[in-house]
């Protein structure tokens, strides 16, 4: 997402959000179809310029308040990084809130961690060794595929590779929203306010598809914190403290829940001081050298 800082109310679905050029990178296949149920489920797949593989994956998953955004949109160029550092990155496009309704998105995304598995080697990947990553409602995804492997309300088969794993070996989430019936209340407490999260236009309620007050389990369903389990896979949580879109206290409470149940090793945590909502303080090389070495912890 573009950076937001000012204390003043945002309208997310009004943020453009440039597209990334990828034209320097050699090995790419672009607009892969994953699944055939609409258009939007394609990806992208970037290798590096040498080497035959198999390259350990991460997933880029998009943001944009479940209801804007692309694969190709610019921040996939902070992940794209990992090219030099001997990963794939595959970059996935999923039903947006205006096509489909929760759990549409995550239905795509786990179809497409099925399809880049049933297709390894074919496009030199390594199956056993995959990411999420994303940013706001992106990050929201990466920690949603990382927690609910097993969770077969959110699987769809009649998209192909029914006998494949959609489990994922580490995720990275910056600054994904976790509780959004909290969101405007911890906004207000931070001086970010008025919000508009509980409103029934709100991009959480769009994506769930009734105002968020007059669906509260569908909040909890929506909720990574839910599906908090021991063998969950290692996740990096970083969040800004001065975001005024989704308040650092949403990672805050799903880090304080992860330290009640799992062991220290699943979750590492960082608030970067000053960084907004989408900042590149976020994207620098000293972070995302942080972000690799997390990856290369777990998946090298």
């Amino acid at each position: 997402m573009k950076s937001i800082l000012k204390n003043e109310p945002v309208d997310e679905m009004s943020i453009h959000i440039p597209s990334a050029d990828v034209s320097h990178i050699c090995r790419k296949w672009l607009d892969l179809p994953y699944a055939s149920l609409s258009a939007s489920q394609k990806l992208d797949i970037y290798l590096p310029a040498e080497g035959s593989g198999s390259f350990p994956v991460i997933l880029y998953i998009h943001g944009g308040g479940f209801a804007i955004g692309d694969k190709r949109d610019i921040h996939v160029l902070a992940f794209l990084k990992g090219l030099e550092r001997g990963y794939a990155v595959v970059s996935v496009n999923y039903r947006l809130s205006g096509e489909a309704i929760f759990p549409a998105g995550l239905k795509d995304i786990k179809s497409s961690i099925r399809w880049i598995r049933a297709n390894s080697q074919k496009y030199q990947l390594d199956g056993t060794r995959i990411a999420a990553c994303g940013g706001s409602s992106g990050g929201n995804y990466a920690a949603m595929v990382c927690l609910t492997a097993n969770v077969t309300e959110f699987d769809d088969f009649t998209m192909g590779n029914p006998g494949v794993q959609c489990n994922v070996q580490a995720a990275v989430d910056w600054f994904g929203p976790t509780d959004f019936l909290k969101m405007d209340e911890q906004l207000a407490e931070n001086g970010f306010g008025p919000s508009d999260h509980g409103e029934a236009e709100s991009p959480e309620s769009r994506y769930l598809g009734a105002k968020l007050s007059e669906v509260p389990l569908k909040v909890a369903l929506a909720n990574p914190m839910t599906y908090i389990h021991k063998h969950m896979p290692p996740i990096l949580i970083q969040h800004g403290r001065l975001d005024t879109m989704v308040p650092v206290q949403q990672s805050i409470m799903f880090v304080e829940k992860l330290e009640k149940y799992v062991s220290h090793d699943r979750f590492e945590f960082d608030i970067i001081e000053g960084a907004g909502h989408g900042d590149p303080l976020f994207e620098t090389d000293e972070n995302m050298d942080r972000v690799f070495s997390f990856l290369d912890k777990h998946l090298k």
